[in-house]
């Protein structure tokens, strides 16, 4: 049997065990063309350190992304080219938020969580999941959440799977 342990900085649930506790999302599924607040979830730091820089890849098919300003964390933002121009509002964009990098101090024994909204594009397959890689750095390490299943594959047969939205069907007038 297992012994469960909880503490401030995450709960292990029955079954599961601490090395598998890993970055997710707070609401893993969105319509195709709607708008998505991504809670991104971090439990813990690298093997006892503390986390110093939390790096989210934005991938295609995101677009019109702007992060949460954190409290004690500078924020920083890489732009590029989009894969696919964007429709906003009339306007063509084909640039934007391609990388979003938060620097500052998590403890180990805490958790915290690190927000950004984007617009989900309408072509994203319905039934399909959306990857976004996220690289959790420290002193001396990382933790590389950024494992993409192959075809049948599940994301628990993964060590660091990079969290994922499951894309629903695009609602009527998106």
């Amino acid at each position: 049997m297992r012994t469960l342990l909880l503490s401030a900085s995450f709960l292990v649930l029955a079954g599961v065990s601490g090395a598998s506790a890993h970055a997710t999302f707070e609401v893993k599924e969105a319509a195709a063309g709607s708008t998505y607040k991504a809670v991104l979830r971090v439990p813990h730091g690298c093997d006892g350190q503390a986390t110093l820089k939390v790096r989210v890849s934005i991938p295609d098919g995101v677009y019109n992304v702007k992060p949460m300003p954190k409290a004690g964390w500078t924020l920083e933002t890489v732009t590029g080219a989009y894969a696919k121009p964007f429709e906003n509002h009339g306007t063509t964009v084909t640039e934007g938020v391609r990388e979003i990098v938060w620097t500052g101090e998590l403890a180990d024994a805490h958790y915290d969580e690190f927000v950004f909204r984007g617009s989900l594009g309408k072509d994203l397959a319905a039934d399909s999941m959306l990857y976004v890689p996220v690289v959790q750095e420290c002193a001396n390490g990382a933790e590389r959440w950024i494992q993409v299943p192959a075809e049948g594959q599940k994301d628990s047969d993964l060590d660091y799977p990079a969290p994922g939205i499951r894309i629903a069907p695009a609602k009527a007038g998106h």
